[in-house]
């Protein structure tokens, strides 16, 4: 967390807490929403200002409740989550890179949902890859040990039985399927937090 951020917190503990005017999409873009927005249920505006996305990048964090927010000064700006809490791109140079740019050099985990959504796993960070990137992510998925294709995906999504693995960082992370509906429970966080 910025400096300048811990030094208004200190002097303004009391900032009430701002709720739905931030989200996070599942393609790892950071939006604005402002009343038409939130009254609409209409995802918002991109924020693309580059100063500005570091700075919500560099004080993004999250509470005890499991709710997600960016530390705007004194003021805890809590964001709407499409997704999950990050959302990871695959690069070929660094393997799979957050919104907030950090790298993943290793997982723990991998889940397949039964939409589709990859979700990754190293210790706190839940990252759902972007749709996007599904295409070339299909290539590190082996079932029993063999490239994977669509047809054999979907009969495992729908039965479960071989073994999935995601090949990434020289081991294969074991697959496990998970119900999309599941997955803010499962990982212990809030899709749209609300004041406590």
């Amino acid at each position: 967390m910025d400096d300048l951020v811990k030094q208004a917190m200190a002097k303004w503990p009391n900032v009430p807490h701002c709720y739905g005017w931030l989200a996070l999409d599942a393609r790892g873009n950071w939006r604005m929403r402002d009343e038409h927005a939130q009254q609409s249920q209409l995802p918002g505006d991109k924020i693309a200002h580059a100063a500005l996305l570091g700075f919500i990048n560099r004080n993004y964090d999250h509470d005890e409740r499991g709710c997600w927010f960016f530390q705007n000064g004194p003021q805890r700006v809590y964001l709407n989550l499409e997704a999950t809490p990050f959302i990871a791109r695959s690069d070929p140079q660094h393997g799979f890179v957050l919104q907030t740019g950090a790298t993943l050099p290793a997982l723990d985990a991998a889940f397949l949902c039964d939409n589709g959504a990859l979700i990754l796993q190293q210790g706190d960070i839940v990252a759902q890859v972007d749709d996007r990137d599904m295409a070339q992510v299909m290539a590190l998925l082996q079932l029993d040990g063999q490239p994977v294709g669509d047809e054999a995906l979907l009969a495992w999504l729908e039965h479960a039985s071989g073994k999935l693995s995601l090949q990434y960082g020289g081991q294969a992370i074991a697959a496990t399927p998970l119900a999309h509906e599941q997955v803010p429970r499962h990982f212990g966080f809030q899709r749209t937090p609300q004041p406590a």
